[in-house]
């Protein structure tokens, strides 16, 4: 044999060691990414039951430290099944993909390096608010229903195993602030009930099909009821005891992760992972300090408009007590977020060429999580096209949730923000899964924000206190940048975080306390918003130079939503491509 052809054996013989096959770098990739996407389902029953695959609705996650070390083997695998595929070899929309898979599995090893599945829930969400899958079930046969009922049934290990991490969690200084574990404390009391039919688990049992029959019916609600009182009651218990006693107090006095193990190095991470970008903190927090001020600026016009008897704090004040900026009742809010959401519907066609095809309905937060969470949030449409997106509104304290803020956030988390975009994504059958129902913060956010200033594009924000809504939601964004680095890498106190969110923003205290207690839970998060909106607004100021009177905003926003959510660098290559392609850019 000649020295060639041992190469070519050792070069074959190693290929397909390292499990590629000779059908091209294109097709073992995507193979690697169906077979990755299997096993997050199989890893993540209730994401899976989310999004319509009902193949493990009987299930919960395992959440076992066997599980979790399996999985970060499995993560490790995957790179090495990803490192043998040549990305030279790839078209570039396929080394598109090899690179957000790269990033994606990256991510999760670094989560794992840092501990971060030690620290299981924060009070937006866990296994003290697991019942709220419920919204996104489906219920229409007995096999749904008996689904259920196993799910209740293993929901005892799901607490012990929870309880198991948040142990491990404190054996190695992995928790929450205090003052976070007080508000998740509160959030249990609900679960633990006298009577099974009174717990947020039973709600499936309140209200069956007319396809099931009665006696069926009788069953299956006896069956809810017993594994409720059987298995969730007592689970519950025993984390009440649990987190009562000894969980919360060890709660942290301080309150950014700096004060955690590795703590500045993780929020870098989280840092350049939520904003896609290499901004260390400190530039992030300069620009927000930058872009509070300029916004800051316009807010004063409208106080000068209006002609308010004060200056700005005065102003700001007046929206936060006056009662004619207020609905007396739950349902009158309701009615308000309803009706903003049928007004930006039909000026969708004004601003894109393409408009989702699944619809989007609006419902109340659930009372049980209603006072800890955020004004509203979206949940995402089921992959299978069997339920809707959802728009959640907090009805929760009506007296602090103004009128002006209703459109702009209608527009940010309904349409043309986070449904219109996620849903679009889902409808882009060439991508692999993990890019269709998968997200990158700094994009999906940062389109949302922007969204919100296309209102007076779509007929919105008539009034010159819509107007401030809108700059009090931008205003918001831009503080995120200012405290959440400010908490989290220059050691500032809850309070100084408050304090600069009350001086900038006509937020009420109540949602300023949320958000601010939102951002100590949640590090990293928070500075995608503003980063990804200044990118998208910066990307369309180079195409409307560019282009001219050629510049074709239905256009550029289809451009930008047709590719899913992608890392702003990416985002920045696809416009500057797209108007180096158009004629009158060359003309110019």
């Amino acid at each position: 044999m000649d020295h060639r052809a041992l190469v070519s054996v050792v070069t074959l013989t190693g290929l397909l060691a390292a499990g590629v096959s000779l059908a091209g770098p294109a097709e073992d990739m995507h193979a690697l990414f169906d077979s990755e996407w299997e096993r997050t389902l199989e890893e993540n029953p209730t994401l899976a039951s989310g999004l319509g695959d009902h193949r493990y609705d009987g299930l919960w996650p395992d959440r076992s430290m066997a599980a979790i070390s399996a999985s970060h083997r499995a993560d490790l695998a995957a790179l090495d099944r990803l490192s043998a595929i040549d990305r030279d070899l790839l078209p570039p929309a396929e080394q598109l993909n090899y690179d957000l898979f790269r990033r994606q599995i990256e991510n999760r090893t670094a989560n794992y390096a840092f501990k971060r599945h030690l620290n299981p829930m924060n009070q937006r969400g866990g296994i003290q608010s697991a019942n709220e899958i419920t919204e996104r079930l489906r219920f229409s046969t007995v096999a749904d229903y008996e689904n259920w009922i196993s799910r209740l049934n293993g929901f005892g290990a799901y607490m012990d195993q929870t309880v198991a991490l948040m142990t491990a969690g404190l054996d190695a200084g992995i928790i929450h602030p205090r003052v976070i574990l007080e508000r998740i404390s509160g959030q249990i009391p609900p679960q633990i009930v006298s009577d099974p039919v009174d717990s947020p688990f039973y709600k499936p049992f309140q209200a069956f099909p007319e396809s099931i029959p009665a006696a069926e019916q009788e069953r299956l609600s006896a069956a809810g009821a017993a594994a409720i009182e059987n298995s969730v009651i007592p689970a519950f218990v025993r984390f009440q005891t649990f987190f009562d006693e000894t969980y919360l107090p060890a709660g942290r006095a301080t309150f950014g992760v700096w004060d955690q193990p590795r703590g500045r190095e993780y929020y870098r991470q989280r840092t350049a992972y939520f904003t896609t970008t290499d901004l260390t903190p400190e530039a992030i927090h300069e620009i927000g300090l930058a872009e509070v001020a300029r916004i800051r600026a316009q807010m004063e016009e409208i106080r000068e408009e209006v002609d308010f008897d004060g200056d700005l704090a005065a102003f700001m004040d007046h929206l936060r007590t006056d009662p004619s900026f207020y609905y007396e009742t739950p349902e009158e809010l309701f009615e308000a977020y309803l009706a903003a959401s049928k007004r930006a519907d039909p000026e969708l066609v004004k601003l894109f060429g393409r408009i989702p095809r699944m619809p989007y309905g609006v419902r109340p937060i659930p009372d049980a999580i209603a006072p800890d969470t955020t004004t509203a949030y979206y949940s995402r449409p089921a992959d299978d096209g069997s339920r809707a997106g959802y728009y959640y509104v907090n009805l929760y304290r009506p007296e602090v949730r103004p009128k002006y803020e209703i459109e702009a956030l209608t527009l940010h988390e309904a349409v043309p923000g986070h449904h219109f975009q996620i849903a679009l994504a889902m409808e882009l059958g060439e991508l692999p899964a993990f890019r269709r129902l998968g997200g990158i913060t700094a994009f999906v956010e940062g389109w949302a924000l922007y969204a919100e200033s296309l209102g007076p594009e779509m007929g919105m924000y008539q009034d010159p206190y819509s107007r401030f809504g809108q700059l009090t939601y931008e205003m918001w964004r831009a503080v995120r940048l200012v405290v959440d680095t400010g908490i989290h890498y220059m050691e500032w106190d809850r309070q100084r975080a408050i304090d600069f969110f009350r001086d900038n923003a006509a937020k009420t205290e109540a949602d300023i306390v949320n958000e601010i207690d939102r951002y100590i839970a949640w590090p990293g998060q928070a500075l995608a918003y503003k980063i990804g909106e200044l990118k998208i607004k910066e990307l369309r100021a180079r195409s409307e130079a560019a282009l001219g009177p050629s510049f074709d905003i239905r256009a550029f926003h289809d451009l930008v939503l047709g590719a899913g959510a992608i890392p702003l660098n990416v985002l920045e290559q696809r416009v500057d491509d797209w108007i180096a392609a158009q004629p009158a850019a060359a003309g110019r």
